[in-house]
């Protein structure tokens, strides 16, 4: 038999082999599949001491050797007399061995990957400055072998940028999630924690394995009653399965405690007894779990009490709780997301943004030394695009934290590809030229710490999307890492969580780094932000849900421009908050970047960008290009079809023709919306020109009735049609007259939470395609929140042949329709 053909059959029965595997993505990224080699890797394992976070690195180095290198390691009790692994902390090494030189100055949590020579033996030490550096240093020997790294001669040291690396979950005692779109909390439920302790142990896993070494268990818009003494058995019950992976937990708390669950009739900072009440609560805390980390607080932010109530400062607020931690070890992470959610957006000096820099400035060194001044990475709140925090530069005699989010609140909500670790680095990479020299925010908050808002569910893949958990494994990575690449950290992540086939990593890497340039393009370019609903979902496009409100997203477009004027010279006076070099860039409508145009200045729609082209042009041309963009995701994912298991192929590829319609819903809202407001048309005729799309209401309509969108840009033309009869069932017809061929014809129609429709497709009397309206999405009413696209591929459509879709209704969705669509056929 010929070898060519030999090689065939094979690669055929592996690819086969590999569609028939099913992966739930419960694993993520240490799934630890097979690998060639090492077999120079020792036999024996020995882990020196009890304590949790040594035990779970023996364990897990077992695990992880038998899975991917089929090897079963032997367990020692004592150093042995043959080549082994040994786990430990540097001081135990030292006294084990004998030669180990343990780095002087070391930081916690860092590791050392060595090979030793003692006599003809050699020890590969695993060894840690504390338990949780020798865990991490487990989890890196296990990371070089994944990646087909040797792991002969190795003499490998690495620490943690930052001291504090933790998780915020917004996580309500009931068991839903503030900002969550992977199903319910995986901490809590009915009010007490959760019976699937074994589940929270496996996220904590998670979190060790990048390094990450704290997790903040409940919503920051806090419920009393954890600081009660019922919950105390329960909070040290999480605290018992985090601990083993080095993973201490954190509470939120409500800064009105000391009156609603204290007894006391004030809650005033300053006032003894409510210094009392902090000091006796936390140390009630203590007792139960030793290695408790400490607090999160948001206060005077968006309806939650704080220090304003008595007149009192932030200050006063932090340091009545970090005094009373302080005698633990603990810390207070006390968040500047504090503005004024009633602002006159009448008045043109309003500004949000200025608002962390105004709250926080001239309390600069007022703050104890355990308190951690949290600050959102940009001065408004997880934008698509947002400058860094002037507040980073701002107080310097404070230590300070940035907050990232994880959970894509305001970037596709784990439904649409986004991944944002490149939006991170250039928020940790930016200079803001303190005192005119070279200062990005990762150095300004070099030993403070670094905090991402997660909200990881029960979905079995943790976060709802198998790629959104890129963002979850790229912020521990940054965490411990700020100096890492977007590009290393994505390619890392795919070896991990999809293999190493030189295809599957090419492909996903680039779709990644591709996604958030794509994501922004279609939402909210030029600085615009994300023009989505902020009064609601925060998911779909709702452009002007942020104006004439008192929320301060504003972008203020009018008929001549569009833009927030947040110049010294005419504006807010936001751009003076930064250092004078960097304001200098903002000023200046020259100077400033494109992609922050519209964030910093009110702009002309004809003014004229770096790139030559318009403003309104460039809002036009970026959307159509950032749709065009998802939908090439689609294409890139489908030609890794028999290359990744068929479980995650199906539903990552279910998430992306998701997203591909989706964007075009975000795409038309959008040029819609600024092409009947500036009264400019798209130089290239596609804005408001849907030659090939048939309009719901211009159907021959049965059963259906004919209904006005709100707002009017998120359907196409503002109508749509949706069932009016009393059977629960309409159809709607006509006939097609176009030219004869092959095409892929889209629907568009409307998937409600509040029901779940039934679809049939009709070309003349056969039935092409059936569906049920079931994908969850955030909203009850047919409008963009819930615009959904079907695309039926490689349909034969002869002129005057009958387009038939029949709709039936179920609970409060009534089988809604936007259009229907022919395009190219596109296997």
């Amino acid at each position: 038999m010929p070898i060519r053909f030999i090689s065939a059959v094979l690669c055929n029965l592996t690819l086969a082999a590999l569609a028939a595997r099913a992966e739930s993505g419960y694993g993520a990224w240490l799934r630890y599949d097979r690998v060639a080699g090492p077999d120079t890797l020792p036999a024996v394992v020995l882990g020196l001491g009890d304590s949790p976070a040594i035990l779970s690195a023996r364990a897990e180095l077992e695990r992880g050797v038998r899975s991917m290198l089929g090897r079963t390691l032997r367990e020692a009790n004592s150093l042995p007399d043959e080549n082994a692994i040994v786990i430990g902390t540097f001081a135990d090494i030292v006294k084990t061995t004998m030669m180990f030189g343990a780095p002087a100055d070391f930081p916690d949590d860092g590791y050392v990957l060595r090979d030793m020579v003692v006599g003809p033996r050699h020890y590969l030490l695993v060894a840690g400055r504390n338990g949780r550096g020798a865990l991490a240093g487990a989890f890196a020997l296990l990371r070089r072998i994944a990646l087909g790294q040797s792991s002969d001669q190795l003499d490998v040291a690495d620490a943690p940028r930052y001291p504090i690396r933790i998780v915020d979950h917004w996580d309500n005692l009931n068991g839903t999630i503030e900002r969550g779109y992977a199903g319910p909390s995986i901490f809590w439920a009915m009010d007490h924690v959760t019976t699937n302790l074994a589940r929270v142990s496996d996220y904590a896993r998670l979190l060790g394995s990048i390094g990450l070494n704290g997790c903040s268990v409940n919503n920051v818009n806090a419920d009393t009653r954890l600081l009660t003494d019922a919950y105390l058995p329960e909070l040290a019950a999480l605290a018992s399965a985090t601990r083993p992976w080095g993973i201490k937990i954190y509470v939120s708390i409500d800064f009105s405690s000391p009156q609603k669950i204290g007894g006391l009739d004030t809650f005033d900072p300053l006032d003894p007894k409510v210094a009392e009440f902090w000091k006796a609560a936390t140390g009630r805390i203590y007792a139960a779990i030793p290695d408790f980390g400490g607090f999160v607080l948001k206060a005077d932010s968006e309806g939650r009490l704080g220090p304003s109530a008595y007149h009192r400062t932030h200050a006063d607020a932090a340091n009545v709780i970090a005094r009373a931690l302080r005698p633990h070890g603990g810390v207070l992470f006390y968040r500047g997301f504090v503005y004024d959610h009633h602002m006159d957006w009448r008045t043109l000096k309003n500004d949000r943004a200025r608002a962390a820099y105004d709250n926080f400035h001239a309390l600069d060194g007022q703050f104890d030394d355990n308190v951690l001044l949290q600050i959102k990475h940009g001065p408004i709140d997880f934008q698509a695009r947002e400058p860094a925090s002037p507040l980073f530069a701002g107080v310097e005699k404070t230590r300070r934290a940035i907050e990232l989010q994880i959970t894509q609140e305001y970037t596709g909500q784990q439904r649409h590809l986004c991944f944002l670790v490149p939006m991170w680095k250039e928020a940790l990479d930016f200079d803001m030229r303190l005192r005119g020299e070279h200062t990005p925010v990762k150095q300004l908050i070099a030993q403070d710490g670094c905090v991402g808002v997660c909200n990881a569910g029960m979905d079995t893949n943790w976060l709802g999307s198998h790629l959104a958990m890129a963002n979850l494994y790229g912020f521990g990575r940054l965490a411990w890492n700020p100096d890492l690449s977007a590009a290393d950290i994505a390619r890392e992540w795919t070896e991990l969580t999809f293999g190493t086939n030189f295809t599957v990593v090419n492909t996903i890497s680039n779709m990644l780094l591709r996604s958030w340039p794509a994501y922004e393009h279609y939402t909210g370019p030029l600085g615009l932000q994300t023009l989505t609903d902020i009064l609601g979902s925060h998911y779909g496009p709702g452009i002007e849900s942020s104006e004439f409100n008192g929320w301060g997203q504003w972008h203020r477009a009018d008929q001549r421009g569009v833009g927030m004027d947040r110049t010294v010279a005419t504006g807010t006076g936001f751009i003076g908050q930064y250092p004078a070099e960097v304001a200098r860039v903002y000023e200046s409508v020259e100077l400033c970047p494109d992609e922050l145009l519209l964030f910093f200045h009110h702009a002309p729609y004809t003014h004229a960008l770096h790139s030559g082209k318009t403003v309104i042009q460039s809002i036009y041309d970026f959307h159509y290009d950032g749709a065009a963009e998802a939908g090439q995701f689609v294409k890139q994912w489908k030609s890794l079809r028999g290359l990744v298991d068929e479980r995650r192929f199906a539903e990552a590829l279910s998430r992306l023709e998701y997203q591909a319609g989706h964007a075009i819903v975000w795409r038309d809202a959008v040029c819609q919306y600024f092409q009947k407001l500036s009264g400019i048309p798209d130089a290239l005729g596609r804005v408001g020109h849907y030659t090939n799309r048939v309009e719901a209401e211009s159907m021959k309509l049965d059963g259906y009735g004919v209904i006005d969108i709100k707002p009017w840009e998120d359907a196409s033309l503002g109508k749509a049609i949706e069932i009016v009869s009393t059977t629960g069932e309409g159809v709607a017809s006509f006939p097609y007259q176009g030219e004869p061929g092959r095409y892929n014809v889209s629907v568009e129609y409307f998937d409600q939470n509040n029901g779940a429709a039934s679809y049939k497709l009709f070309v003349n009397a056969q039935m092409i395609d059936a569906w049920t309206a079931d994908r969850h999405l955030p909203g009850a009413t047919p409008n963009a929140d819930t615009s959904c696209r079907r695309v039926i591929t490689g349909v034969e459509l002869r002129h005057g042949d009958e387009i038939r879709v029949e709709g039936k209704s179920d609970g409060g969705e009534k089988a809604a329709l936007d259009y229907v669509e022919f395009g190219p056929f596109e296997p």
